[in-house]
């Protein structure tokens, strides 16, 4: 049997009709948008399929991401019930989803959690201008470097997302990551780019989520971990509720170390498979790890192709 990694991407991946084929093609996929929008009052179907503005807001882009990769996990859990996950892994809010196809929590509590974090995530955020860069074609000393000295100044920027070599998305404040943006291209990065997000993520700007956040999750985590999942913070494996939440509150405020987890897991599986809408984590492992395999689960043809390709 195939040792293989389940993964989960992050804000960024939405789109508008993500998970309408499952939704189409699937009982389950119906079932579990109703229960879903029941729990936190939000037609999921428009919120999804109809061109609107919420899907772009995190208090209601996490849940939707969420749902959709969940009902492709549990999809794929139908189509190849003897196939079971070495490890689960997720980048920024898809570790919650990588939590919840452990067995953790329940996607209905995870559905509400990560409402609520994205509401805490923007309440924090609501009284300034914060945003996220992408600084590409820079090595990680350089950028991390140019954030040190900046904050040496008393600007607010932090190293958020290590994605791969050569790209590396910070965050702070707008003014502050905007000020900055010729002398990450003096220090030679191809590209600084401001992303078009209103939060500021895995830096200390969300700091007053934390307890909130770390109340809603002692509430709804179990001990029921099927397989381990690997940490954003650490790229170390956890199984525990305790860490789980003790993480977790900690991601918030730390960098996202995808590439780092994605190397340290690399020799431990056979493949790995993204779950969800699109191939953002697929083509970001291709140039981490070249020789590791993945696949992906995104609507019912690719679960065809899985299906043949790991289950038989």
């Amino acid at each position: 049997m195939k040792k293989i990694a389940m993964i989960f991407a992050g804000q960024g991946s939405q789109a508008v009709g993500m998970g309408k084929d499952f939704y189409e093609s699937s009982k389950l996929a119906r079932e579990m948008f109703e229960k879903a929008g029941d729990r936190i009052g939000v037609d999921f179907k428009a919120l999804i399929f109809e061109e609107n503005d919420k899907l772009g807001e995190t208090a209601y882009t996490q849940p939707a991401i969420l749902l959709v990769q969940m009902i492709a996990y549990k999809l794929f859990q139908q189509a190849c019930p003897d196939v079971k996950a070495e490890l689960f892994l997720g980048h920024s809010l898809g570790e919650f989803s990588a939590l919840c196809a452990s067995g953790a929590i329940d996607y209905v509590d995870a559905v509400e959690l990560v409402h609520k974090r994205g509401a805490l995530m923007q309440q924090a955020c609501d009284t300034i201008d914060a945003g996220m860069m992408a600084i590409v074609g820079l090595d990680d000393v350089s950028v991390e470097k140019i954030c040190a000295d900046a904050q040496s100044e008393g600007k607010k920027v932090w190293p958020a997302n290590y994605n791969q070599d050569g790209q590396l998305v910070v965050a702070g404040m707008k003014s502050d990551l905007a000020s900055l943006e010729q002398t990450f291209k003096d220090a030679g990065a191809k590209r600084a780019l401001l992303l078009n997000m209103s939060v500021a993520s895995h830096c200390d700007i969300l700091a007053p989520a934390q307890e909130p956040l770390a109340e809603l999750m002692n509430k709804y985590i179990t001990e029921n971990f099927t397989a381990p999942i690997i940490s954003n913070v650490t790229t170390q494996p956890y199984n525990t509720k305790k860490e789980a939440v003790t993480l977790l509150k900690e991601q918030l405020v730390k960098p996202v170390k995808y590439k780092q987890s994605i190397a340290a897991i690399a020799g431990e599986v056979d493949m790995a498979i993204e779950f969800g809408n699109g191939v953002v984590l697929k083509g970001l492992n291709r140039r981490i790890v070249k020789d590791l395999k993945t696949l992906n689960v995104s609507d019912m043809a690719s679960l065809e192709k899985v299906k043949e390709e790991v289950c038989s």
